[in-house]
C-alpha cells in the first residue's frame, strides 16, 4: 500500500564513532533505510561526516539529516523498486542546497524549504557541510491531489516572510526538539505542522479556472450544508445537489474546477472529524467503530482501510500513538 508510514520511535545515528573509511557507507545505508531507495555520491567519501535522527509523529516521519558535500538522487529504477508514494519537505537548517524536480530547481539557504515527490525522479545537491530537516508524509495530508502537487515541487518557499516564516519557525523548533530528545505532544505537533504546511502550499496552487462570486457563494453554502450532515451515512452526491437546486453534473463540475471530486472531498471531511475524535481525551473510551459510525462510516472494515490510506495508521493504532504515557 502506498502513502503509509511505518510507526517508528526516535532513532539516532552518527558517524563520529566509526572508522573514517566506514563513515560514508554507514551513513548512506542509514539514509536509504530511513527514507526511500536513493543514490548518494559524496565529494570526498574518505573525509565524510554525517548523522541522522528519525521519529514518526502521527502521520508524518521527521528526520534531521546532516552530512558533508554530496549529491543525492532518486531515479526511475529506484522508484520502480520501491515507491511508497510519499511527499517530502526539506527545510535547510545549515549550509546551502539545491532541490531539483520536474524541471525546476529550488536554491535553499537556512530557513528556506521546498517539497519533492518520491514518485518521480529528483536530485538534492549539497556543496558543503549541511543540516536539513526532512518531513515525509502521505500526499493526502496536504489536501491536494497529485496534479496540484506536481506544480509545486522544487519551488523555494522563503522562511523569512508570510506563512513561510511561521512554518519555518515551527519546523526549526521541532528539529531542535528532535535533536535534544523525542518530540513530545505528537498529536499537537503533527496537526500544527501539517496545517501550516498545507496552508503554505494551498495558496501557491495555480488557479485553473477562477470561480465567479456566485459559484464561490454556492460552494460556501455547500460546505456549510455538508458540515451539518457529515454524520448522516445516507448523505449522497445527489442529496447535496438537490438541496442546492443544481444538477449532479454541475456540482461535480464545481469540484473539478478545484481539481477534486465531491465524494473524495466528503470522505476527507469525515476522516478529519474521525481523526480529531480519536485523539480527543474526552472520547478515549468511545470504541473506534463508534467514532467511524458517528461520522457516517457504517462499515468498520471500510472505515479502517480508508483511515489507514489517509493517515498511515489504522484508527486504533492512531489513537494509541497519541495516548499519553501512564504514570
Amino acid at each position: 500500500m502506498t502513502g503509509v508510514i511505518a510507526k517508528q520511535p526516535r532513532e539516532e545515528f552518527n558517524t563520529t564513532a566509526l572508522a573514517r573509511t566506514d563513515r560514508f557507507d554507514a551513513w548512506n545505508q542509514a539514509v536509504n533505510n530511513a527514507f526511500v531507495p536513493l543514490s548518494v555520491v559524496a565529494r570526498d567519501p574518505g573525509d565524510f561526516n554525517g548523522g541522522l535522527i528519525n521519529q514518526t509523529v502521527g502521520p508524518v516521519f521527521l528526520s534531521a539529516v546532516s552530512g558533508t558535500a554530496s549529491h543525492v538522487s532518486r531515479d526511475h529504477r529506484q522508484i520502480a523498486a520501491n515507491d511508497p508514494g510519499l511527499v517530502k519537505l526539506g527545510l535547510q537548517l545549515r549550509g546551502y542546497s539545491v532541490v531539483a524536480q520536474d524541471g525546476r530547481e529550488a536554491a535553499l539557504t537556512p530557513g528556506d524549504f521546498a517539497i519533492y515527490d518520491t514518485t518521480r525522479p529528483y536530485d538534492l545537491y549539497f556543496d558543503d557541510a549541511f543540516r536539513m530537516m526532512v518531513v515525509m508524509f502521505p500526499p493526502e495530508a496536504l489536501h491536494l491531489n497529485r496534479k496540484s502537487i506536481a506544480t509545486l515541487t522544487a519551488s523555494r518557499v522563503s522562511g523569512r516572510q508570510g506563512l513561510g516564516s511561521l512554518t519555518s519557525a515551527l519546523l526549526g523548533a521541532v528539529a531542535k526538539q528532535l535533536h535534544e530528545g523525542a518530540v513530545a505532544d505528537a498529536a499537537t505537533v503533527s496537526d500544527a505542522l501539517m496545517n501550516l504546511i498545507s496552508a503554505v502550499f494551498a495558496e501557491r496552487v495555480p488557479p485553473s479556472s477562477p470561480l465567479s462570486h456566485e459559484r464561490l457563494a454556492l460552494m460556501e453554502r455547500i460546505e456549510a450544508f455538508v458540515a451539518g450532515r457529515l454524520g448522516d451515512p445516507e448523505l449522497t452526491v445527489s442529496d447535496i445537489a438537490a438541496a442546492h437546486n443544481v444538477s449532479v453534473r454541475y456540482l461535480q463540475k464545481l469540484f473539478e474546477e478545484r481539481q477534486d471530486t465531491v465524494s473524495a472531498w466528503l470522505r476527507r471531511q469525515r476522516l478529519e472529524k474521525c481523526r480529531t475524535d480519536l485523539v480527543d481525551p474526552r472520547l478515549q473510551t468511545r470504541p473506534v467503530s463508534a467514532v467511524g459510525m458517528h461520522w457516517g462510516f457504517t462499515d468498520a472494515s471500510s472505515f479502517s482501510r480508508a483511515f489507514k490510506t489517509a493517515f498511515g495508521y489504522s484508527p486504533s493504532d492512531y489513537r494509541y500513538s497519541y495516548r499519553p504515557p501512564q504514570h
